[in-house]
């Protein structure tokens, strides 16, 4: 017979297991509906990566499983792995297996065609100190940069192309191109920048390098103020980018010509900010990309901030993400190509 402590140990065991699974599933089934409707209101929830909930949810879980032999809790481990898999950002890019990502010596062409080159970093305004070697090694066509002074972009185009190279620069940011720089177009209420580059072939390529307003880092979730200012920052950050788009409209037409929409979104890549790009744009590192893509911060990134968007009349073949020591960003590198109509 068992002692009356084991038929306790034994009745608390029972419980807790099915409280830790009930748990689990309910926090599942919290996580799949904000990710995918993406309420405003519940912003701060989706501003970590779809992977942490996940993990949270496998460890409640698992600890039934382990601990409290809870036989139901196998089932919501394996549904916690399928929805990461196939949910999270970070592991769309299994879909590129095969590719190779973009290397520091750049390809001239590719099926006859030839690379656009395009790197984006935030330098963080060289608070870690001088990013220009590491940016350099890329051999990039066009640079967009973040966080940075006039003077170092002019700097960063004068080394990249012995002199010969254009830059042009609207508050903190600079856009540098290896082609001449026929139109400066600028957003005067925010730091967004967009530039028409002459190509060797003649046409233009619509260039517009966006830092999104900063994002929200307040995650003391149990204060209804931190709930209210992801919100709003969400919706500020919408805001611009639908102001940034309509201009590339009036003045690009993304449906008729080549244009580059990269830089620091601000925002984490299921962010339903980046909707406002689906109608005309692809995400580069989602075409391309074979590795973990996040960003930020750039030692231990877990989010996807910075991003490289084309029009359909651009395909990008080769992405690679890098490490750099010199700020709290990674950099993105992807080559692009023309397809023609």
């Amino acid at each position: 017979m068992f002692s009356p402590l084991s038929h306790h140990t034994i009745r608390f065991k029972r419980y807790s297991g099915r409280l830790l699974v009930l748990t689990s599933i309910v926090l599942h089934a919290f996580t799949v509906y904000f990710f995918t409707r993406q309420p405003d209101r519940f912003a701060a929830f989706t501003v970590l990566p779809l992977w942490f909930w996940g993990l949270l949810g496998l460890t409640i879980a698992g600890t039934a499983l382990i601990l409290l032999r809870s036989p139901f809790s196998m089932i919501v481990c394996t549904i916690w792995i399928v929805t990461v898999l196939f949910g999270a950002d970070e592991a769309k890019v299994v879909a590129n297996i095969g590719k190779k990502p973009a290397t520091k010596t750049p390809v001239a062409s590719v099926d006859g065609r030839p690379v656009i080159r395009v790197l984006t970093l935030n330098c963080e305004n060289l608070n870690k100190g001088s990013p220009i070697d590491d940016i350099l090694a890329w051999k990039p066509d066009i640079i967009l940069v973040q966080e940075i002074y006039p003077y170092f972009v002019k700097n960063i185009c004068d080394r990249a192309f012995a002199g010969t190279g254009h830059h042009r620069v609207h508050k903190s940011s600079g856009i540098i191109s290896r082609w001449p720089i026929s139109r400066d177009g600028r957003i005067d209420q925010y730091r967004d920048h967009q530039v028409t580059v002459s190509l060797p072939d003649g046409s233009n390529l619509e260039v517009v390098n966006v830092h999104l307003a900063s994002a929200a880092t307040d995650m003391r979730i149990w204060r209804p103020e931190c709930w209210e200012t992801h919100r709003y920052n969400r919706v500020a950050r919408r805001f611009e980018l639908g102001s940034i788009l309509q201009t590339v409209e009036t003045t690009a037409n993304p449906a008729l010509n080549a244009v580059i929409i990269g830089g620091d979104f601000n925002a984490p890549a299921q962010d339903s900010t980046y909707r406002l790009m689906h109608r005309d744009f692809q995400g580069a590192f989602l075409t391309a990309g074979t590795e973990w893509g996040d960003t930020f911060p750039s030692k231990v990134p877990m989010m996807r901030l910075d991003h490289v968007y084309s029009s359909r009349h651009l395909r990008a073949v080769k992405a690679a993400v890098e490490t750099v020591a010199h700020s709290d960003h990674r950099i993105l590198v992807v080559d692009l190509v023309r397809i023609l109509d």
